[in-house]
């Protein structure tokens, strides 16, 4: 999972404190204060929409303006229409901040960042010469032009590693070489400061003038760190986060939402991902991942239906419990209590194996709930609950 994300704006305030160069810039929610924006900065500006999503500038929803008129028309704009893009669908996302920020001359566009590399279990610094929008392409047609440095797990960045990973960027004038040690250093102890996944600076630039800085920024954060970084809790954007998955995670359950049709209740996150696959296999869309955990109990469960059927997409449900700590007979009698409750309008197909599973089938049978289908194993499962909503 992604974690925690913060908006731009945000990542270039942590930078800012670590020490790394950043335009001036100011954050407004709407155009007059856009206006009142430029008038503090002056000069030419990029009016930039404030969004978890990528493909801002291909989307008309970053501007560069040389005026006051011009930066309050591209507030207008972006503030009036739903950015639609490859990474929001085409529903788009609607944008409700702005980051105006003084626009620099670029002389050279490079790439930095700090990941998590789970293959080899720690964090590994990566610079590019060829940074810019098409980072992508770079790493996918040409992955010797990234030059990677994996961090020690007690030492962290080395002297050595950062001379030689500010070599690679090709920076040799002096005062530069210095002032790129400083971001890759900045870049790197915000990574660790703030428990973060990815810290990622797209591009840094060295400008007509020689000045080295960052002038965008993308940050992740581990969601089981963030409880210790009451910086972090400040910057959470809730406006910005997936409602139904925000109100899964209040009730200790994991909630994403996919594109498909078929809601998936499940127990366990390898368990949810061979559903989705079977699901796929037998010609279905799965409409989310959610999983209740080894622990759940009735009243969860009962949430997680509300959750799964609150979304319009879904015309039919998969549930797939292995009951272990969560006996199969706790998740018949929440079955039963949802759809008594809730009233299930799209067929639920269900599939229990695991403690308890002939009372629970007992239950389910008893209850003689019309849109609670039993199923035999998963396969029997998935092939009725396709069939159900072809």
């Amino acid at each position: 999972m992604p974690g925690m994300k913060v908006h731009e704006y945000q990542a270039r305030q942590l930078l800012a404190e670590a020490g790394v160069p950043v335009p001036a810039s100011r954050v407004v929610e709407t155009a007059e204060a856009a206006t009142a924006a430029y008038n503090d900065i002056r000069g030419r500006v990029v009016v930039k929409a404030q969004v978890f999503a990528g493909g801002r500038g291909k989307a008309g929803f970053v501007k560069l303006c040389s005026d006051a008129a011009e930066v309050r028309a591209a507030a207008d704009f972006m503030l009036r229409n739903r950015m639609v893009s490859p990474q929001t669908g085409p529903q788009g996302i609607a944008v409700k901040k702005l980051l105006i920020a003084s626009a620099v001359d670029i002389a050279k566009e490079y790439y930095a960042a700090v990941v998590v590399d789970r293959g080899r279990r720690r964090p590994v610094v990566m610079v590019s010469r060829e940074g810019g929008v098409e980072i992508e392409v770079v790493a996918k047609e040409k992955p010797e032009a990234i030059v990677k440095h994996w961090l020690h797990p007690h030492l962290g960045l080395l002297e050595f590693q950062l001379a030689q990973l500010v070599a690679a960027l090709g920076i040799t004038a002096k005062e530069q070489v210095a002032a790129a040690r400083k971001v890759i250093r900045g870049l790197v102890d915000v990574f660790y400061k703030y428990d973060c996944s990815l810290a990622e600076i797209n591009p840094l630039v060295c400008t007509a003038s020689g000045e080295v800085m960052a002038i965008d920024a993308k940050m992740n954060f581990d969601d089981n760190a963030v409880f210790r970084h009451k910086r972090l809790q400040e910057m959470f954007d809730p406006s910005e986060e997936n409602p139904m998955e925000l109100r899964a995670k209040e009730h200790n359950l994991s909630y994403i939402a996919l594109e498909g049709n078929i809601g998936c209740l499940v127990n366990g996150a390898g368990l949810a991902m061979s559903t989705m696959d079977i699901i796929k296999l037998h010609g279905g869309e799965p409409a989310n991942f959610l999983d209740v955990g080894g622990s759940v109990t009735a009243e969860g469960a009962v949430e997680a239906f509300r959750i799964i059927l609150s979304d319009h997409k879904v015309k039919g449900v998969l549930v797939n419990i292995f009951g272990g700590i969560a006996k199969c007979d706790t998740i018949a009698e929440a079955l039963i209590a949802a759809a008594r409750e809730i009233g299930f309008k799209v067929p639920v197909v269900v599939r229990l194996e695991g403690t308890n599973v002939e009372r629970a089938r007992t239950m389910l049978k008893e209850a003689a709930i019309e849109q609670l289908i039993t199923a035999g194993d998963l396969t029997d499962a998935a092939k009725k609950v396709c069939a159900k909503v072809a």
